[in-house]
């Protein structure tokens, strides 16, 4: 039986919020609002951070890495969903939902905390206190079609438009969170500064033991065999899109409407070719030639 999180949120659909620029990077107004009070969080030196742009694999990550944490104890892992076991840092919204900063305050050491903000824009206290990140990037292609699907779906966005209106504007960088292409080349680039863990998506999905057991090292956790088993397995997306701690489906249908789409819609890489038009794909190999030419951040699964 799923557990009802937010009743008072039941029959509230709540409004879209517009994009503000904040240092030339789209963000909801009411995180951009807040701005000073997300600037100002101080990180404590065993906080492990989360950072993926949008639908790129941020609540896989999420999950494994609270298995980990728990030792794979699937009963602790369901103590609530996963956004207030590992809190969104910059959420903010204008309704009774509890702010990313007053969950993250409220937990015990050591935290696990997500974001999707890109490098230049995360608090400093993170790299002042010398906290672990890790990074889960996604093939740009997989990653727009499933953020568009996301936007359709979820209320804490603005809304699409249409298909076409929508890739374009990401190419151009003008959706919520900004550019692709800033923000997987900005923490790429910090990886060999800071104490970051950098992973792909793709890489996921073809081997989850050897990119668990990755991050497992990363935590400095020591695992049994019979236990990174047990979180390949409850972290795979059959499961995952099955636990109502993980696929969000807690939350109201007027914040997130998955009549419309799944939160955990597919999980597959290469869903691109089901939406791209011939002329799209062509002209999104130009532009992305363009931007990442010059960069040694290789994915897989883009052309």
């Amino acid at each position: 039986m799923e557990l009802d999180y937010h009743p008072e949120l039941r029959d509230l659909t709540i409004r879209r919020p517009q994009l503000k620029l904040l240092e030339d990077v789209p963000l909801p107004d009411w995180v951009v609002d807040n701005w000073e009070t997300v600037k100002n969080f101080q990180a404590k030196p065993d906080d492990l951070l989360i950072a993926t742009y949008p639908k790129s694999g941020s609540t896989w990550m999420q999950e494994i890495v609270d298995l980990i944490s728990q030792n794979g104890d699937v009963e602790m892992c369901k103590r609530a969903p996963v956004y207030y076991r590992v809190p969104i840092l910059e959420f903010f919204s204008d309704n009774n939902l509890p702010t990313g900063i007053e969950l993250i305050e409220k937990m015990a050491s050591p935290r696990m905390i997500k974001t999707h903000l890109p490098i230049q824009l995360v608090p400093k206290s993170f790299w002042e206190q010398d906290c672990k990140a890790i990074i889960v990037a996604r093939n740009a292609k997989d990653s727009l079609v499933s953020y568009f699907h996301f936007h359709r779906t979820c209320h804490l966005v603005p809304e699409p438009g249409a298909w076409r209106e929508f890739f374009q504007r990401f190419m151009n960088g003008k959706v919520n969170r900004g550019s692709w292409y800033d923000h997987v080349k900005g923490w790429w680039e910090a990886k060999d500064k800071h104490r970051i863990l950098f992973l792909f998506y793709e890489d996921i999905k073809e081997n989850p033991r050897r990119e668990i057991l990755k991050v497992a090292e990363f935590m400095e956790k020591v695992l049994e065999e019979d236990v990174i088993e047990k979180i390949v397995h409850l972290s795979s997306f059959k499961v995952m899109k099955d636990n109502p701690m993980a696929n969000y489906t807690t939350l109201p249908t007027g914040i997130m409407n998955q009549n419309i789409s799944r939160f955990m819609r597919k999980g597959e890489v290469g869903d691109w070719k089901n939406h791209f038009t011939v002329a799209q794909n062509e002209d999104f190999d130009e532009h992305y030639e363009r931007q990442m030419g010059h960069s040694s951040l290789k994915f897989r699964n883009v052309l």
